[in-house]
């Protein structure tokens, strides 16, 4: 019987982990910049194995993960979260403060669009 892999593309783990949504997206965070266990790596090809510690940006958080287990295919979300274990989690972020909004009937006036780009400049 063939043997388990040992090591895996730190691009296609990162996919099959469900950290991004197309290996292509991996791929490009890979070469962008990221970490394996403080070494900066630039190629999607690199190995990663058990125990290796991520660390790379995911829209506007950094995360750093450790590498449980090696996929063998990108399955639900419950399999794929058995893959990793999320060393430093991304805090919750506060809402982002909504814009004015018209609130009368129909189609605002020119005297209504003067007053929200006033409220609207306030708030920058």
């Amino acid at each position: 019987m063939a043997e388990p892999a040992t090591k895996l593309r730190i691009d296609k783990w990162l996919w099959q982990a469900r950290f991004f949504k197309t290996r292509s997206l991996a791929a490009k965070v890979v070469s962008s910049g990221l970490r394996v266990n403080g070494q900066s790596i630039a190629k999607p090809a690199f190995s990663v194995g058990l125990g290796d510690v991520l660390t790379f940006s995911q829209g506007r958080d950094v995360r750093v993960i450790k590498v449980l287990a090696l996929g063998t295919r990108r399955g639900p979300a419950p399999e794929a979260q058995a893959l990793y274990e999320d060393l430093d989690p991304p805090a919750p972020r506060a809402p982002e403060p909504q814009t004015p909004r018209f609130e009368g009937g129909g189609r605002p006036t020119k005297r209504d669009r003067r007053q929200l780009d006033r409220q609207r400049d306030r708030l920058e």
